[in-house]
């Protein structure tokens, strides 16, 4: 449980589009993917009507941000051109910014000409998955914008190919430093920091990295976790992502407890839940 009086402090709050997104209560990130091929949803939202939908529900079910991808980051998913992205991004984002102009929408991308242009279309996060380049980073000082900056090793066609051995707390903390100085260099504070359960790391790792998850508090930036339905899971349960919603459900919860701020989930509801009762938890008095 992390303790109220904790020494490690973190920013509160994040400028998204000259709105500030209050952190000091943890929030959740509804996932709204259009690509064909995600691990769990791809292909669901074929249509812009089912995508306005889709999104409608995650914020009337209590999500903050909502983040939109077109591009499927699963383990050995097919690469697509920077066009293909775009193709299938700026039309849905267009008429979700239209329908849903007071939401606070992030972008899923490792390319830095799409999240400009999404940024430029209304998104006021960038979800980097890739972990940055000096392209992303030059981009994101000058667009100003909240980055949110995640561990991984390759990419997500070979990111389960040459896994890392052995203890990987250590791997994570190197990386987060070094790219932290490179972007605060830059002038770029507004970042959140992201462990990236399942890019690249076995299923030991990922949950060396949940246990520890608290000691990225030292880096003061808001905590990202992402562990929605994935193999972490069902490797371990022996379940489908389709039927993996209770082991999110205590994953988050840990998580929570060891301090994240932001939780990514396809399941919006069921994780504000979590939230509310952590919260209440916290504020119990013995």
């Amino acid at each position: 449980m992390v303790a109220k009086d904790t020494v490690f402090t973190k920013k509160k709050t994040l400028n998204c589009r000259g709105k500030l997104l209050d952190l000091s209560t943890p929030v959740v990130m509804g996932i709204l993917n259009l690509t064909p091929d995600s691990f769990y949803d791809g292909g669901e939202l074929n249509t812009i009507d089912a995508a306005i939908t889709k999104c409608a529900k995650m914020l009337n079910d209590g999500a903050v941000i909502i983040d939109i991808g077109a591009y499927s980051s699963r383990p050995g998913a097919e690469e697509i051109s920077e066009e293909e992205e775009l193709k299938r991004l700026l039309p849905y984002l267009n008429q979700l910014v239209k329908n849903f102009p007071d939401t606070v929408f992030s972008v899923d991308t490792f390319r830095a000409n799409v999240a400009e242009k999404a940024i430029e279309n209304g998104t006021a996060i960038i979800n980097d998955i890739s972990g940055g380049n000096d392209e992303m980073f030059q981009t994101v000082r000058k667009l100003g914008v909240p980055y949110i900056l995640m561990h991984i090793k390759g990419t997500p066609q070979t990111m389960q190919q040459n896994l890392l051995e052995g203890k990987i707390l250590n791997e994570v903390m190197f990386y987060f430093s070094e790219r932290l100085n490179k972007l605060h260099r830059l002038g770029v504070n507004d970042i959140i920091l992201d462990p990236g359960f399942g890019f690249g790391k076995t299923l030991e790792q990922n949950y060396e990295l949940l246990k520890a998850f608290e000691q990225f508090r030292i880096f003061d930036k808001p905590l990202l976790a992402g562990v929605s339905r994935k193999s972490m899971i069902n490797k371990v349960l022996g379940t489908k992502p389709k039927n993996a919603l209770n082991g999110t459900a205590v994953l988050n919860t840990l998580l929570l407890e060891r301090g994240a701020d932001i939780l990514r989930v396809h399941d919006v509801k069921e994780a504000v839940e979590a939230v509310k009762l952590v919260q209440q938890l916290n504020s119990a008095q013995l």
